[in-house]
């Protein structure tokens, strides 16, 4: 659930998303992953921002320890909202525009980022429009922003 409210930003929750892109054969597309847990469906890198980091460069450690990915250029912070998670928590969500101009088209990588990932194999593909997978949990809110 999107929210747009005021005077929320103090009880929630930094998260920096990372809308990785590339152009293959003139084409954008966008990197997502099938999370190994069927429930947490496919998603975008993400993560929680640490205490006295700025997202941009929380956006660039996440995408570092979910991907494995090193030689990307963060583009753009495309949009902050205000997000209620599935357990009533209020994430403050910023999602950035990243590029990549050399990645595999798929691959397998295990998080080191630690927390309730280690351990978890993430399956990594590219997305050519924003419908062509249904990303969970509002990870495709900004897709429009991408797929223009």
């Amino acid at each position: 659930m999107l929210l747009k409210l005021g005077g929320i930003g103090l009880n929630s929750i930094k998260k920096a998303y990372g809308y990785v892109t590339r152009n293959k054969n003139g084409k954008t597309q966008v990197l997502v992953f099938q999370h190994p847990i069927p429930a947490a469906g496919v998603q975008i890198p993400k993560g929680t921002v640490k205490d006295e980091e700025d997202t941009y460069n929380a956006v660039i450690r996440e995408i570092e320890e979910e991907t494995g990915l090193r030689n990307f250029d963060v583009e753009h912070l495309i949009a902050e909202d205000y997000w209620e998670y599935d357990n009533g928590a209020i994430h403050n969500r910023f999602f950035y525009k990243i590029y990549i101009s050399d990645a595999p088209d798929e691959w397998d990588y295990e998080p080191t980022g630690g927390g309730d990932e280690e351990g978890l194999l993430f399956h990594y593909f590219w997305i050519s429009s924003k419908n062509e997978v249904e990303l969970i949990r509002g990870h495709g809110d900004y897709l429009k922003h991408i797929f223009i």
